[in-house]
């Protein structure tokens, strides 16, 4: 079988390499000439353990290959991904689906043969209805069908999530789909993974539903823990308490300073969008929303407080930018309103990401001070905080970062250490949840 992936974003070229790593010839579609140029050269454009290796060893294997002449790869498909980006429409928060329209055009042009078109990309329902009625229209004489195929990727560990994942879900009505979908996945049958064939609609309606259900855990434990810290309790030991019940489950239950990335806020906001579109307001998920805008933005005034209200003239060193580790990715990390909030406080901020700095400096402050690693942000600061559990900061010889500190004071707002082991190691150490 043959496969075109339209979009060498995230999902498409993680999707694409992991697809010729089944065996399927896979043929990966960018408009960017300059990107699949890099691809050719074994130059991936995202930060994703282990990817730049399974690319060339699939590469070499003749099964996975880069193109801008999306023409040709269409039309010796059997099914065309469209793995393009969906961010949230400035001014409304509707999911921008220009692109993924602007693909169905071009694919109806290209169709040779009966072609399953699959929608990768994150889509608010009934988009396959209109996919289907631009490829209709342009060419009513065309064999296709539309199928709804999310994807359930974590940055950091993406291409586990798809070689070995909790789930596959289909949207299809159609036979003749389905088992051309059941032959693309047929390495996962073997191994036994669930499938799950649904509707279209509601396949699509799964990857949003499943997207807002774990950003409300998040901000559920967050609340938790800022009581926690009013009334003397452990946020981990009532997360643990409570994730040790088969029905909530303990993933997705640590505290922390609000999510972000490229998926949680904006499906949220999708969602809600296309539930008032429909006259069923969500209006759980329109808190979620307000409570993690607020946590995010927050997070300063704690270090402020920390350094007994004020930071003023005073140097802050900040240990990770990206909205988690394992990955390059800044797209509304927390970081981006706790630098901000920060460097407008009069603090002078040097930070250190492992991966993230390039992106970071983009969307920080032209102010913030970039270093080498994570001991050339502490001489002389006034506080360290610790935004992202980068598994290198776990590690820091915190003897030397004493010495190093202008004052022993530690925010951790990723829990990274135990509070009465710092406090014996002399810090004034804050967390979240936690006394």
């Amino acid at each position: 079988m043959r496969i075109a992936m339209i979009g060498t974003g995230y999902v498409g070229l993680v999707s694409g390499t992991c697809f010729s790593e089944f065996g399927i010839q896979v043929v990966c579609v960018d408009k960017d000439a300059r990107k699949i140029d890099l691809l050719r050269q074994n130059v991936m454009p995202i930060y994703e353990p282990g990817l730049d290796e399974l690319v060339a060893a699939n590469v070499e294997a003749g099964r996975l290959s880069f193109t801008t002449d999306l023409k040709t790869a269409v039309a010796e498909a059997d099914a065309v991904f469209i793995a393009v980006g969906t961010p949230s429409r400035r001014g409304d928060g509707h999911a921008d689906l220009s692109y993924v329209y602007a693909a169905a055009e071009e694919i109806a042009d290209a169709l040779n043969g009966y072609t399953v078109i699959v929608t990768k990309s994150t889509v608010p329902v009934s988009t396959g209805d209109e996919v289907e009625k631009i490829i209709r229209a342009r060419r009513p004489d065309a064999e296709f069908d539309v199928v709804s195929n999310p994807e359930f990727l974590r940055e950091g560990s993406a291409i586990n999530d798809f070689l070995r994942p909790d789930r596959v879900v289909i949207g299809t009505e159609s036979e003749r789909a389905r088992k051309v979908m059941k032959q693309l996945y047929r390495v996962l049958y073997l191994i036994e993974t669930p499938i799950v064939f649904t509707s279209r609609r509601t396949s699509e309606l799964i990857k949003y539903a499943g997207n807002t259900f774990l950003a409300t855990k998040i901000s559920f434990i967050n609340e938790i823990a800022d009581l926690c810290e009013k009334v003397g309790a452990d946020v981990h030991d009532v997360a643990k308490g409570i994730g040790l019940d088969g029905r909530i489950g303990k993933k997705f239950l640590h505290p922390g300073p609000g999510y972000g990335g490229s998926c949680f806020p904006k499906d949220t906001l999708a969602l809600v969008q296309t539930a008032r579109d429909f006259n069923s307001p969500l209006s759980i998920i329109e808190q979620v929303i307000e409570v993690n805008d607020r946590r995010k933005k927050g997070m300063a005034d704690r270090v402020v407080a920390a350094c007994g209200g004020s930071v003023s003239g005073k140097t802050i060193a900040v240990l990770g930018l990206t909205f988690k580790p394992n990955t390059d990715d800044m797209r509304d990390s927390p970081a981006i309103d706790i630098v901000a909030g920060l460097v407008e406080a009069g603090a002078t901020v040097r930070t250190f990401d492992p991966e993230g700095m390039t992106e970071a400096k983009k969307l920080l402050p032209p102010e913030v001070v970039y270093c080498d690693d994570a001991y050339a942000t502490l001489p002389g600061a006034e506080c360290l905080v610790i935004v992202t559990e980068w598994n290198e900061f776990r590690a820091i010889d915190l003897d030397r970062v004493k010495a190093l500190l202008g004052a022993p004071r530690i925010v951790d707002l990723r829990n990274v250490y135990e509070p009465a082991e710092m406090r014996e190691l002399g810090f004034e150490y804050r967390s979240i949840g936690r006394v």
